[in-house]
């Protein structure tokens, strides 16, 4: 079993987070949080992730660490695929943890030096102990604009983060 643990909340310029308690094996919830080819319909918030080589062209392979992600999101979150492009977003990300067993990933920015922004977001599983799995997801902003993203974007990241947990509860608990 890994040690490795998201970074402290308290350390950062802020920090988003949301969850959500699932009535689903945590197998299936698994396969559909890595399952980016199917985000557009379920996930309102991040609506296309794709694993990339180092120059952000898609590779078809699973995600692995060290590589690279391409993201596309809505904020604040939309299931629409008619939305403004002021209400869309991307990011470019490196995998830096993936532990299939205990169902954990993270990832970290990649575009941009770690001083300017960086952002690093982990997702987790858990199985409580009346067997239903509960989804936490943090990230961690810290560097100069960090302020800046809180400031213009702070509040939709935090609908974005609620919505993707609620979105994961109800696509695992119907299919």
């Amino acid at each position: 079993m890994s040690t490795k643990l998201p970074p402290s909340t308290s350390d950062a310029i802020f920090s988003v987070s949301g969850s959500s308690i699932i009535n689903a094996p945590v197998e299936k919830v698994w396969e559909l949080l890595l399952g980016f080819d199917r985000y557009k319909s379920w996930n309102p918030f991040v609506r296309d992730q794709k694993v990339t080589d180092r120059a952000g062209t898609p590779t078809g392979h699973e995600l692995a660490e060290g590589q690279h992600m391409s993201l596309s999101v809505h904020l604040p979150p939309s299931l629409s695929e008619s939305v403004p492009f002021y209400q869309r977003s991307s990011a470019f990300v490196c995998c830096t943890f993936l532990d299939n067993e205990n169902h954990r990933v993270a990832w970290c920015t990649a575009s941009i030096p770690s001083w300017l922004l960086h952002a690093e977001r982990w997702q987790m599983l858990t199985v409580e102990a009346d067997g239903r799995v509960k989804y936490e997801s943090v990230e961690v902003f810290n560097g100069i604009l960090a302020c800046l993203v809180r400031f213009f974007v702070g509040k939709n990241l935090r609908f974005g983060f609620d919505a993707m947990a609620e979105g994961l509860k109800v696509k695992a608990e119907s299919a």
